[in-house]
């Protein structure tokens, strides 16, 4: 992510991180999971600029796996207050 940094520093990540569901090893193998912080600051991205998902950056994983992972957290209630 040389062109545009982190945008979540380590602390605020270390206070995220738990948070997030765990993933489990799928059983018929496949690609590994895009990582979790890597996509969230992919999310953050599109949501402070604004943008379109095509117009995400190559630095982060695809527009559809950050939209897949925000659809997801969201419908799991991630990080709300019950």
């Amino acid at each position: 992510m040389a062109r545009y940094g982190r945008l979540l520093t380590d602390a605020q990540w270390e206070k995220i991180r738990p948070l997030l569901p765990q993933r489990l090893p799928r059983p018929r193998g496949g690609r590994p999971p895009a990582n979790d912080r890597k996509v969230l600051e992919g999310i953050l991205w599109m949501l402070r600029s604004g943008a379109r998902w095509q117009h995400l950056p190559e630095e982060f994983p695809s527009p559809s796996t950050c939209w897949r992972r925000l659809r997801d957290w969201e419908e799991q209630e991630v990080g709300c207050a019950t």
